[in-house]
């Protein structure tokens, strides 16, 4: 399997299959409203923008699975990130991203790019702290950890890599800038 076998339901309750993204390079994002890192949407948002164009598609799967931090229906979220952060970019259907309910593209992902650490700094340390709390082996499983955790598939279908929250935007465009 590859990633174009995979689907996601749209707010309306339609199959869009990662077929029709083929050829593209893609940013997969889960989300949130109420987050400390939702202002990324503002940097996610100027990148679709900017290489929208040249074949880039962000693909957000808003999730409430972290703190109740997306707490509102499709349609509130849907009018919060475009209202707040005019994002343009496609906005699914409120989906989980670990456990028995989790979107089957989810377990592609998460088995194609483990989870390798939130990194150096400040934010990082503090995720590290806040999740030993919640399970002291979060380090041993691939399982999406937090909000707005990305994943970049290249133009051949292929998920090359994998961006915790905590990650500098900078980087994550730089990745997606190199595939196109």
């Amino acid at each position: 399997m590859n990633i174009y076998d995979y689907s996601v339901i749209n707010p309306a309750g339609e199959n869009i299959s990662l077929k029709d993204y083929e050829g593209k390079v893609i940013i997969i994002v889960n989300t949130a409203t109420g987050c400390g890192f939702t202002p990324q949407y503002k940097p996610l948002e100027a990148m679709y923008e900017q290489y929208h164009e040249q074949g880039l598609e962000i693909l957000d799967i808003p999730c409430n699975q972290f703190a109740g931090q997306t707490p509102g229906t499709d349609e509130e979220i849907h009018q919060f990130c475009t209202l707040r952060y005019n994002t343009q970019f496609p906005q699914m259907k409120k989906s989980d991203v670990n456990g028995e309910h989790a979107l089957p593209l989810y377990g592609y992902l998460k088995s194609q790019k483990g989870f390798e650490g939130f990194g150096k700094g400040a934010k990082a340390l503090a995720m590290d702290l806040m999740l030993k709390k919640i399970d002291k082996n979060f380090k041993s499983n691939p399982d999406i950890k937090w909000n707005f955790t990305k994943f970049v598939i290249d133009r051949n279908g292929s998920v090359v890599a994998r961006f915790e929250p905590t990650a500098d935007m900078k980087e994550l465009e730089r990745c997606v800038t190199s595939l196109l």
